[in-house]
């Protein structure tokens, strides 16, 4: 059965893959590439990635990619409010496999922080992002069957905050439906400033989630939809 690709805002991209493993190789390839163009312009490249399962294979096939790593700073789009030895961290995950080999010389930028609440967390996390050096050259996000991307959550309290494209926050608390609730996500604001834009998503479930936002047009209710403008690039797989 032919899939019928989603009508996109001018500007944007489409990239389909056959499977899940082209995907990640293929999406790997475009990051690393955008990373080689952002160190020969500028000397250093920052790049944002997202955490989950969804994008394991993505960032091994990235760990292998020949670069000046130790020119290129690496930070979360969002992350769980738990240490990097918990499963559910996602710097953990980052750890496993992207930060490893050529790719362990990279600087990493982690949101968690130790404190006494989440909210004490986020405040922390915002000073200490002052490091990332923004804006972001290569961003990849991901996106939940519910519309949220990075940790904006649909009615997550603060979500409006988060999702305002003139806030000077950097990262702010967010609570998501699932275990581990307590989030913390970069900001609207920040995100969309990245230089490239990817989206990765897979299967059919996915694909009509996209294209509900792209009709929907309601950020509250389906926050990705603040992102489905250019120059975002998405790639998807069955």
């Amino acid at each position: 059965m032919a899939i019928t690709e989603p009508k996109l805002a001018e500007g944007m991209a489409w990239k389909t893959w056959n499977d899940a493993a082209e995907q990640a190789e293929g999406l790997a390839a475009t990051v690393a590439d955008a990373l080689r163009a952002a160190l020969a312009e500028r000397g250093r490249a920052l790049l944002v990635v997202s955490g989950g399962r969804s994008p394991i294979a993505f960032l091994e096939a990235l760990s292998g990619a020949e670069l000046d790593w130790a020119k290129v700073s690496v930070s979360l789009a969002d992350e769980r409010w738990v240490p990097e030895s918990h499963p559910d961290s996602n710097a953990g995950l980052l750890r496993r496999h992207l930060l490893k080999g050529a790719a362990a010389s990279a600087h990493f930028i982690g949101l968690y922080q130790p404190a006494a609440s989440l909210e004490e967390a986020a405040d922390k996390a915002d000073r200490f992002l002052h490091e990332l050096g923004l804006p972001i050259d290569v961003l990849v996000l991901g996106m939940g069957d519910d519309g949220h991307t990075a940790s904006l959550f649909p009615g997550s309290a603060g979500l409006a905050e988060a999702l305002d494209p003139a806030s000077m926050r950097r990262c702010l608390p967010m609570w998501a439906p699932s275990v581990p609730r307590q989030r913390l996500t970069l900001t609207r604001a920040v995100l969309q400033g990245a230089r490239v834009q990817l989206l990765a998503i897979q299967g059919e479930a996915k694909l009509a989630t996209l294209s509900q936002a792209l009709s929907d047009n309601d950020d509250q209710r389906m926050p990705v939809n603040a992102f489905l403008r250019a120059p975002l690039s998405i790639h998807w797989c069955p």
